[in-house]
Formats: structure tokens, sequence, C-alpha cells
């Protein structure tokens, strides 16, 4: 269990210290942010367009960070040859790549909480027509960013520590600062309720994009055992524009009793069961936990299945 936990924890701050990962996750909390910044004239569904926006800026995020991250922390490291040094240890290859695969998960978990609170600060500074910027928020976060890498690069002049690292943990406490600061007071810098206007529905939707990561963390893990970094991107780019329609390609075939599409609509993840932005908007709030608890036993179920099959792609892989 202690190797296990040691794999894990190095594997995730070999990822967090990753300069692709500190600038994807600056990046997309930024650009979460700037899209509750301009005017749409969406004839009165402006906040609505901006909560949709949102959570596919974090699951596209999402899967750049899961293909990148996978193909780094495993096919990087088999091409190195540092894998093989590991498993010289008592260290066996299934216990590795479940422990390689936590250390994924947890490093995705970090990237989906910062957009989560961009996320919900964007919820909060959607306007109208009638509406305008909010500056004050827009300011407050900007500095958050700010003041993040600056600690980062404090850490890495003064204490000789990793600044990537440094910085994106740092991202962390500012950015969630900067959502406390700014909603006990509304756009104007005047005190207010805390809260006021930010729409917690989207916890429970950013948790299940978070469920759809981790299986397509599984699945690029499962092809960094033997491919590089673009054909694992091509694969989970075609799997995901294929879950999409997977209710159209395959649901209703397999209705109708065609057996091969039976058997594609149950090995193909359907990512619409992970997408409930219209839920969120409408305001159905009473089911959501519920149901997200069913996601996570889907979760459960297909993420074991994947890596036991990248187990068995990995057993018999020439290391040397």
């Amino acid at each position: 269990m202690r190797q296990f936990v040691t794999i894990t924890t190095n594997a995730f701050m070999e990822l967090v210290r990753q300069p692709v990962f500190l600038l994807l996750m600056t990046s997309s909390a930024a650009f979460i942010i700037f899209l509750a910044t301009p005017y749409y004239f969406a004839f009165g569904d402006e906040p609505k367009l901006v909560k949709n926006s949102t959570l596919a800026v974090m699951l596209l995020a999402g899967l750049l960070g899961a293909v990148l991250s996978a193909s780094s922390s495993l096919a990087r490291e088999i091409r190195a040859g540092t894998v093989l040094a590991v498993l010289s240890k008592p260290v066996g290859r299934a216990p590795f790549l479940a422990a390689k695969y936590a250390g994924l998960a947890a490093a995705l978990a970090m990237l989906t909480y910062v957009n989560l609170v961009a996320a919900l600060l964007a919820s909060r500074m959607a306007f109208d027509a009638y509406g305008s910027t909010d500056m004050f928020a827009l300011g407050i976060f900007a500095l958050a960013l700010v003041i993040a890498y600056l600690l980062g690069g404090f850490s890495n002049f003064f204490l000789r520590r990793p600044f990537v690292s440094d910085a994106a943990f740092s991202l962390i406490l500012t950015v969630t600062v900067a959502f406390v600061v700014i909603n006990f007071y509304n756009k104007m810098g005047k005190a207010q309720a805390f809260a006021t206007g930010v729409d917690w529905h989207l916890i429970p939707a950013a948790v299940l994009i978070l469920f759809a990561l981790w299986i397509l963390a599984a699945l690029a893990l499962a092809c960094s055992t033997r491919l590089d970094v673009i054909p694992t991107l091509s694969i989970c780019t075609a799997l995901f524009l294929v879950g999409i329609m997977s209710d159209y390609l395959f649901g209703r075939p397999a209705a109708h009793g065609a057996w091969w599409a039976s058997v594609l609509y149950t090995l193909i993840p359907n990512w619409q069961l992970f997408w409930i932005a219209d839920a969120v908007d409408s305001g159905m709030s009473t089911f959501h936990w519920a149901y997200v608890a069913k996601a996570f036993a889907y979760v459960v179920g297909y993420v074991g299945a994947i890596l036991a099959v990248a187990i068995v792609l990995f057993e018999d892989r020439e290391l040397s």
C-alpha cells in the first residue's frame, strides 16, 4: 500500500509540474471568466448561454488535460526507460498502472476544481442586454491569477522550489479566496449577501463532467500503454465524438433489436449521460445528487473494465 501511495503521489506531482498543465488550468479558467464579460444580445438567454459555454470549456479542457497527462505520465516514461527502473523494484505492473491512474485522476480533479470556481463566478457575472460587465469581479479574479504566478516566482527564486507546481497550488488558493471576496460584494463594490446570483446547480454538473474526464483518462492511459501522444489524442477524440452521438448512432438501432448496436452502445461511453446543462437551466435540482451517485457507479464499473484492458496491454509490453 505504501508503494501504491508513493507512486500515486509521484505521478500526481509529476503532472502538476508540467508547464502545459499550468497553462491549461490558467487559460481555461481565464476563458471561462471571459465568457461572462461580452454583450451577447441573446434575447434574455445570456445567463443560459454563459453557463452552457463554461461547462463546455470545462469538458474540452479536461479532454486535453486527460490525454496530455496520460501520455506524459506513461508513454513518455516508457520511451525514457524510467518505467523499467520502477518495475525493477518489487512493484507489479498492475499496481503501477493503477497508481498512475490514481495520480492522473487527482490531477484532473484539481483542474476541474479551478474551472468550477471560475464557472460559479461566471454564473454570478452573467448579465442580459440591460446589464453590464462586472468589472469588480473581473479585476479581482485577474489579480488572483497574477498573485498565484507571483507566489510561484517567489518560491522559485528565494526557496529554489519548482515554479510550475507552486504556481498551480497557489492558483487553487488565490482563486478560492477571490471567489469568497467577490461574492461578498456586488458589481458596484457594495456589500451584499454572500453568493448572490451564483448558480450552485453547476456543482453537480461539474462533478459529472469530472466523471467523464476520469473515463477519458482511463481510455487515454490504456492507449498510452502502446501509443504515443498524437495517436492517443486521435483515438480519444474519435471516441469522444462518437460517444456524443451514441444515442443516435447506436441507441435507436439497439431499441429495434440490432445486436451490433447493443454491443457498441454498451462498449462506447455515452457522454450525454454526464451532460445535464439543460437540467441546470431549468432549475431541476431535486434529482441531481441521486443521479450523480448512479453516474459514479457507472464510472467505477467502466473505469475498472478499461483499466483491466490496459493492464492486459501493459503486461506483455516490451519496456527495454
